[in-house]
Parts: C-alpha cells; structure tokens; sequence
C-alpha cells in the first residue's frame, strides 16, 4: 500500500515511517501542507496519514483542499491537541479518523487497518474474512466460494459482526442497533446466532463465529488474531 505521511517532527515522522514500512507499506514523507497537495497531485496513495500542526498550511486546509478536489482517500488526522473541537472540526473538514499523540504504533497501525478495510468495503460492497465474503450491495453471502443462502434476520446479524470484524458486539446492540427492537428477547439471539453457525461455520475451517462469554459475539479469523 502506498501511504502519504504528512508530518514535521522528525522523530514521530522516522518512527510512523519506520512501523508502516516493516509492514510492507511504501511510504512518501512530506513536513509541510504545501508539499502535501503537491505530492498527492501526482502519487496515488491508498491513505494519508496528516498532522494538523504543520507548516506553511495546517492539516485542516490540506484536509479540506484535497476533499475539494474530490479526492477521496481515507485520512487519519494526528495531533497534540485533543479537544472535542479539534476532532470535531478535522471530521467537518472530512477527515476519517483522529488520533491524539502520544499514541502507541499498535493503535496506529489497527486504526490504519480498520480504514482501509472500511475503504474497500465502502467501494466494493464486499467484506471478507478468511475465505468467508458477504456482499452488502447484493445482501449474498458466500464461505469458500460457495452460496450461502440466509434469512433476511440472518444476514444483517452476520453483515453486523463481518463490519464489526474482531470485535465483540453484545445482545443488547444486536437487539437494539440490528434488528431495531422488533425482537425483545436475547433467546431470540442465541436462537439466531446456533442458526448462522450451522450454515458459515459447520461445514467449514476455521471457525468464525465466537461466543465471548458474558458480553456477546465476534466473528474473526484465528489467522487475524
């Protein structure tokens, strides 16, 4: 994956380089917002990663710059500066997502992660985890290349746990963000949930479906983590 960094402190910009790199990444580092919209003008970079205070242009004009031009890479926005109206206004500006330093390199890189993958599925409609694919734009679903044939309640507590990719989404969200209260019983649940592990994971390896006891459900690859 190609990645714009944007930032200017040399220490934070060799070790975000560094940790994006060791994962395979290729990295172009820029330090101020002028080079930042210049080096997008001509790379095609699958994220940016921009600081807002920067110089000769702060991270909220690059922000708003490049969403101006209709580019619509996802970016994650660093800064020192953690109040509610700094992660407000960096969203407003069109911003993906907000990290606050000091942060820890493992935050980072799951946030990375999580944006891209919301990227691919927000352009392809498909959501894969190991070899299991649900496509939201068609409501199909298939386990190793095989059809996969679900109740419409099926299907939207498996696009929940599949978006929700590792982690643990409990009873209560699935009865009240999923299905919208219309079922009131957590039996209906456990009922639901015995219903899609033996048409996903019955008849295959690895097992996806995992009952985190006492608090809900995921759905995540061994190989994930």
């Amino acid at each position: 994956m190609r990645v714009l960094l944007v930032e200017d402190d040399p220490i934070i910009g060799a070790e975000i380089r560094g940790a994006l790199e060791r994962e395979g990444n290729v990295v172009e580092h820029v330090t101020d917002g002028v080079q930042a919209l210049d080096a997008h003008a001509y790379a095609d970079h699958q994220l940016i990663i921009l600081d807002i205070m920067l110089p000769k242009m702060d991270g909220w004009e690059v922000c708003r710059r490049l969403r101006q031009r209709k580019i619509t890479t996802p970016i994650l926005m660093l800064t020192a500066r953690d109040s509610v109206d700094d992660r407000v206004k960096g969203l407003e500006e069109g911003a993906d997502d907000y990290l606050s330093k000091p942060f820890d390199v493992r935050e980072l890189l799951a946030r990375i992660k999580a944006l891209v993958r919301r990227d691919k599925v927000h352009r392809t409609g498909k959501i894969h985890v190991a070899d299991l694919e649900v496509d939201s734009h068609a409501k199909a679903v298939k386990r190793a290349g095989k059809e996969i044939h679900l109740t419409p309640r099926e299907y939207s507590l498996l696009e929940a746990l599949a978006r929700n990719e590792g982690r643990t989404i409990t009873r209560e969200f699935i009865l009240e963000s999923v299905w919208n209260n219309e079922e009131r019983l957590e039996n209906t649940v456990n009922f639901h949930i015995t219903s899609l592990r033996k048409k996903i994971d019955a008849d295959f390896e690895p097992k996806l479906i995992q009952t985190v006891h006492g608090f809900g459900y995921v759905l995540k690859s061994p190989a994930g983590g």
